[in-house]
């Protein structure tokens, strides 16, 4: 798997640190890179994120997170001019794109769906956006509502990628990837998954605190073999369907990245 199939999220608390991070990707010759938008990383510290990165690394080809949740200000007009702003700013930066999310709690009536109605609506605005797709909601968190979802968004016209939620049963995978394509028929969307690099330390940490709707196995917590093994069946399906993995896990160390490639089978 080449380098440039690959994406990586960073992760930082400050200016400085992302400024760390990004140099060591340069470093090592990762251009892909995903800055999200959650935890520290919203407002200020996002938008200062975005010049920083425009000004100074703007060789990196870069998609941005967009949360609506996180990124809410005031009112649902003053918030909804703020993301038009933002994409605007986008047209004019040609090396970024944006991935649209709700956020983890929704605002009412000021959510993925109505801000892409709202968005084709506007005049003379070219813009195609990423959105993210939970394949597990239905079997593991009896929400049936993501495909009604999905049909929505799509149907805007406004949408070239599909991101992929980190889950550990590729069965049901597989099941939404063959619905998400009887749906968008012959259109050429981009896909990207989620993948997460096992480690005795990141499974402490769910254990500890597991994230609102993301999917992972007891087979896969509770045997780090196990997890491995999943982890190379996932790439697998990845390579095999077209689906960019997106590395969530730290990178930023040579060891780290070191185990990053070693599951995908890359030659540095």
């Amino acid at each position: 798997m080449k380098n440039n199939n690959i994406r990586f999220e960073l992760s930082f608390k400050n200016i400085p640190q992302l400024e760390n991070k990004l140099k060591f990707c340069k470093l090592n010759n990762i251009k892909n890179i995903n800055v999200p938008c959650k935890g520290v990383i919203k407002k200020d510290l996002f938008n200062s994120a975005i010049n920083f990165i425009s000004k100074d690394f703007h060789e990196f080809n870069v998609t941005y997170h967009y949360s609506l949740y996180h990124q809410y200000s005031k009112n649902n007009t003053k918030s909804y001019q703020d993301f038009l702003d933002f994409i605007i700013n986008s047209q004019n930066n040609r090396n970024y794109e944006i991935l649209l999310v709700t956020g983890s709690n929704k605002k009412k009536d000021f959510n993925t769906i109505e801000v892409l109605n709202n968005l084709k609506k506007e005049k003379n605005l070219k813009v195609k956006l990423g959105i993210a797709y939970n394949p597990y909601l239905k079997k593991y968190y009896n929400v049936s509502s993501e495909r009604e979802r999905f049909e929505r968004k799509i149907s805007t016209g406004l949408i070239n990628s599909i991101w992929f939620q980190y889950g550990t049963d590729i069965k049901v995978l597989q099941n939404e990837l063959t619905y998400l394509k009887k749906i968008v028929k012959d259109e050429k969307l981009n896909l990207f998954g989620s993948l997460f690099i096992p480690s005795k330390q990141f499974v402490a940490r769910f254990k500890f605190r597991p994230w609102k709707e993301v999917y992972i196995s007891e087979k896969c917590l509770f045997d780090l073999d196990n997890f491995f093994d999943f982890t190379s069946d996932l790439v697998s399906f990845y390579k095999n369907n077209n689906i960019t993995p997106v590395i969530e896990s730290d990178f930023s160390s040579l060891e780290k990245l070191d185990s990053v490639y070693s599951f995908l089978k890359n030659e540095r």
